[in-house]
């Protein structure tokens, strides 16, 4: 939900119908309620409402349409534009949006995002603060949680993956079962992406949501790895915006995305599908492999590179059944 113009619906199009931003001023206003329906996992279903913002929507969602837009929510997610001029009118509708929130779905999480931070001219960590602040006083004692976004890099798509990783039942299994998969593989890091949107599930470090605290890690492998390869916190949603604009690379010359295979000097990297509905990306460092030789290297690039597909090949009927419905061990 937001207010009319403050771009919830050019961000539902780049998640979740593949499109890229600069498509996204063809766009119309929202007239009352759309829905998508996004099969995540086995059973789960990601039913999206996107409210239109325009005063007469809103005040009907508050009124005649109370019980029915917010009965059954799982999560709120409210956008404001970072430049409204109108910010004590979104304000005062927010708030509103709370109370039918605590009257029918009292348990659901609330996202807020700050949208269209390309757009800031003072420095975006200050303008970010600034309204974090204000977003926090309105909302009381309400548990919130607020990213900066904008539809032009990778803010997006953090948002996003924290959002649908709240409504995954069984994330803290895929988890541990992710992790025990990276040390089979001796991978420096295994993530698991929807098949669709290519927001990121979860991952074999049980953080990847959250920044880098010091060197602590859910397994052994994992914070010794963080620590000697310094990975970007950013490197989750960075991958997802640069995927899902090679898969929109390959639909314009009638091409479809299968998998990716990266071999460079350093790490070897390799996407390919896991299940029906998820791909997973797989980073191996492995230092045991001298550069002595450029056909030497290639044949054990290579043969490492095969390994990793076989190990994936190997696992998909575990993640099958983990994924099944929702029901693991």
């Amino acid at each position: 939900m937001g207010a009319s113009g403050s771009g919830k619906t050019s961000m539902r199009s780049l998640i979740f119908s593949n499109n890229p931003a600069s498509l996204t001023a063809r766009l119309g206003a929202t007239i009352d309620v759309e829905q998508n329906h996004v099969r995540f996992l086995g059973d789960l279903i990601l039913n999206l409402w996107d409210c239109g913002g325009q005063d007469a929507f809103m005040d009907s969602y508050l009124s005649t349409q109370r019980s029915t837009i917010f009965q059954h929510v799982g999560v709120l997610i409210y956008v404001f534009d970072v430049e409204s001029r109108e910010m004590n009118k979104d304000l005062e509708y927010y708030r509103d949006c709370l109370d039918g929130l605590k009257q029918f779905s009292p348990e659901a999480s609330v996202f807020l995002l700050v949208h269209k931070m390309d757009l800031v001219r003072e420095p975006k960590s200050v303008s970010f603060e600034k309204k974090h602040k204000e977003l926090q006083q309105a909302s009381g004692d309400t548990a919130i949680t607020v990213f900066g976004t904008s539809i032009y890099d990778e803010s997006l798509y953090k948002a996003w993956s924290s959002i649908v990783h709240t409504l995954i039942p069984n994330a803290a299994i895929l988890t541990k079962h992710l992790s025990t998969f990276a040390e089979a593989c001796s991978a420096t890091e295994v993530v698991l992406f929807e098949r669709t949107t290519f927001l990121v599930i979860a991952t074999s470090s049980s953080s990847q949501h959250s920044p880098p605290q010091s060197s602590t890690r859910t397994t052994t492998i994992n914070s010794t790895v963080e620590d000697v390869h310094h990975l970007d916190p950013k490197r989750y949603e960075r991958t997802s915006e640069l995927i899902k604009a090679f898969k929109h690379s390959c639909s314009r010359v009638r091409e479809e995305f299968h998998s990716l295979e990266m071999e460079l000097s350093d790490f070897t990297a390799v996407l390919d599908e896991m299940t029906r509905n998820t791909y997973v990306m797989v980073v191996v460092h492995d230092p045991t492999i001298a550069v002595s030789g450029m056909q030497q290297d290639y044949q054990l690039y290579t043969l490492e590179t095969a390994a990793i597909k076989l190990n994936i090949r190997m696992a998909r009927r575990k993640f099958e059944e983990l994924q099944g419905d929702g029901v693991v061990s």
